[in-house]
């Protein structure tokens, strides 16, 4: 099973194409065409679903049709378990399949209608071939005994995928770069973040395509510091909108005092002696064990987890899987 969304050319994104391979064939589901698809996903539900890079299909699944399946065998994950550093989807058919894939059509709009014949194509392509991939890598696991390893991690990306969160408004429009402006900056960038969003939904547009981050950021200093803004827009954006993004600014600039945006400081606790011992000694395990293995150190835990488990090993270790956590107990910590 794989899904093709339209992230790219629209705002907000959605499901555009459901790609099915069965012992019957390849089929393509068009959400866009009024279906009722829960009969189609309940009876999913009876099955496991092969993906190839599983997390983004489930996240678009569950935020669009609230379908989550019982239980799935993912390739790239099963190919990174296995120890390969190449793990896309044409590279691993290539190498294990001898067949090699036509990616052209990976950045299309999946929401034209009618599809080209290259696009059908490309999206049959990207689900005819995952069972042969699931069996060769099911048959590698097994013999390895990693198998229970993917089980565990594949169901570990269902329970997360529904685990969607609501952005907090305070943060959300807090983009790279607005760590470094003061308060009244700060008010404009938030009245331009909502701009922002505001054109992308009425256009159908990514909000990228509206306008960047960092001319955001730029503007939101320029006009607090009462700089010519000019420069700053871009020449291609129409009057209409220039005359939106105006009221934006100043509405922004109009914020009074009390209602200013807090900067917000990050302040991380220095690492003890003792904990940055623990640290490099969680660091040596787990980078014996995947060398030993031929894994990538950061499936095991990446340098954050191990930083936490450092801290507080008691109460940061059972968020770990239990086969991440039995790697690394090799060495008993405690936090005296």
């Amino acid at each position: 099973m794989d899904t093709e969304a339209d992230s790219l050319h629209a705002y907000p994104e959605k499901v555009c194409l459901i790609q099915i391979t069965t012992p019957l064939g390849d089929e393509l589901v068009d959400p866009l065409a009024g279906l009722n698809l829960q009969p189609l996903l309940e009876a999913l539900k009876a099955h496991e679903l092969i993906f190839h890079a599983a997390d983004y299909d489930l996240r678009l699944l569950w935020k669009h049709h609230r379908f989550l399946p019982s239980t799935i065998f993912d390739t790239m994950l099963a190919a990174r378990l296995l120890g390969e550093r190449q793990f896309g989807l044409g590279h691993l058919v290539q190498k294990f399949l001898g067949i090699t894939l036509d990616k052209g059509s990976q950045k299309a709009d999946w929401a034209r209608r009618p599809l080209t014949e290259k696009m059908i194509a490309y999206a049959r392509n990207d689900t005819h071939f995952l069972k042969d991939l699931a069996d060769v890598f099911g048959r590698e696991l097994n013999a390895k005994g990693r198998l229970a390893w993917h089980q565990e991690s594949c169901q570990r990306q269902i329970n997360e995928a529904s685990e969607l969160s609501e952005a907090d408004p305070e943060k959300i429009w807090r983009i790279k770069g607005s760590a470094f402006l003061d308060r009244p900056a700060l008010a404009v960038l938030r009245e331009l973040w909502r701009w922002r969003e505001g054109q992308a939904i009425e256009s159908n547009r990514p909000p990228f395509f509206i306008l960047s981050h960092e001319i955001m950021v730029d503007l939101s200093r320029a006009a607090a510091s009462g700089s010519p803004l000019d420069r700053l827009i871009p020449q291609r954006m129409h009057p209409r909108r220039r005359e939106t993004l105006a009221t934006a600014l100043r509405k922004g600039l109009a914020t009074p005092s009390s209602s200013l945006p807090p900067i917000l400081r990050h302040t991380s606790k220095r690492p003890s002696e003792q904990e940055f011992q623990r640290f490099r000694e969680l660091e040596k395990i787990r980078d014996q064990q995947a060398s030993a293995l031929g894994l990538d150190p950061t499936l095991i835990a990446s340098k954050a987890v191990l930083g936490d488990l450092a801290r507080d090993w008691d109460g940061e270790s059972p968020k770990l899987m239990s086969w991440q956590r039995n790697l690394l107990q090799t060495l008993q910590l405690t936090n005296r």
